[in-house]
């Protein structure tokens, strides 16, 4: 059974979705400090279940950026272990949802779009790393065609 912060942490994420879905983005399109925010789902790599979480981007050169930071949490988002087993995921910035293809960046690729994409667009989430105490992982989301 989930503890109550999970099942808080839980009900709050579903009541963002629900929200930033009715008002198509206009309400939770945007994280504290100004971040875009999308919406993620991607198949649970054990259940399989698809499962929605918003989540801060930076779109580049037609891809979208997004970083695990968990705001610099020790541990990082399920999120990012559920994209690094799925190969396609869907998101939805404001009204428009999309298939995307997923690529975990990995070693230089990672640091690289950590610091020249997400940071770069985003100074607030550079501390996240240090706070953290882990590389945070970042993902690039390619619209399918």
């Amino acid at each position: 059974m989930a503890s109550m912060p999970q099942r808080l942490w839980k009900a709050g994420n579903a009541a963002a979705v629900w929200m930033y879905r009715r008002t198509g983005g206009k309400v939770g399109g945007r994280a504290r400090g100004g971040s875009l925010v999308l919406l993620l789902t991607v198949a649970g790599r054990r259940s399989g279940r698809p499962h929605t979480v918003p989540v801060a981007y930076v779109k580049r050169d037609g891809a979208y950026y997004v970083a695990a930071t968990a705001a610099g949490r020790p541990t990082e988002p399920q999120w990012i272990r559920n994209l690094r087993a799925a190969s396609t995921a869907t998101i939805e910035v404001g009204r428009s949802r999309r298939t995307v293809s997923v690529e975990v960046l990995h070693g230089g690729e990672s640091e690289a779009a950590w610091r020249d994409v997400i940071v770069a667009t985003h100074p607030s989430f550079g501390p996240y790393e240090a706070k953290s105490g882990r590389k945070i992982a970042v993902a690039r989301l390619i619209p399918a065609v």
